[in-house]
């Protein structure tokens, strides 16, 4: 994240808690857009199986696909590049890791996310996050949070370094 590495799914849907996701929805995809580093992640809707070949080309946010279940919007997910954590705490995953999330739209201004992570090579059980609680907000409230490396480094210098006991050049 101190060097403006994309931060990957799932970790970008926790920070959804404190920033904002817009929710595109076209004819053949769903388009998440996060507010953090203005990330955008496609949701092919057509039809498509996930590829084949996703565990040898891994992404930072994986190839997804999703479908309807009744109300409940199903996605499912492989191939994350083994770089991006799952949480802010840096807890890893690996290459196998299977995601699906399950998006229920409870009433016009809240959305529900319940998450299942699958990774047998790095957890010895599947794991299934707290219901997460998404409010309806208006897209003039999406912020401009970029990650620039010139910010990255002046902060840094300025706080990271110091906190750390490493001495900086004056």
């Amino acid at each position: 994240m101190g060097k403006c590495d994309p931060l990957g799914i799932p970790r970008l849907l926790f920070y959804g808690a404190t920033t904002r996701v817009e929710i595109l929805q076209a004819t053949d995809r769903v388009v998440q857009f996060f507010e953090w580093e203005h990330v955008y992640r496609p949701i092919w809707t057509d039809g498509r199986a996930l590829p084949k070949d996703a565990l040898d080309n891994p992404r930072w946010l994986g190839y997804s696909v999703g479908k309807w279940d009744g109300d409940i919007f199903v996605v499912d997910s492989i191939g994350f590049d083994e770089r991006t954590w799952l949480d802010h705490f840096g807890h890893p995953h690996s290459d196998e890791m299977r995601l699906q999330e399950r998006y229920h739209r409870i009433d016009r201004d809240t959305l529900e996310l319940t998450l299942t992570i699958n990774d047998p090579k790095t957890y010895t059980k599947t794991w299934v996050s707290d219901t997460k609680t998404f409010k309806l907000q208006t897209a003039k409230d999406m912020l401009e949070i970029f990650c620039v490396p010139s910010e990255e480094e002046a902060f840094n210098k300025r706080v990271r370094d110091p906190a750390a006991g490493v001495a900086t050049k004056k």
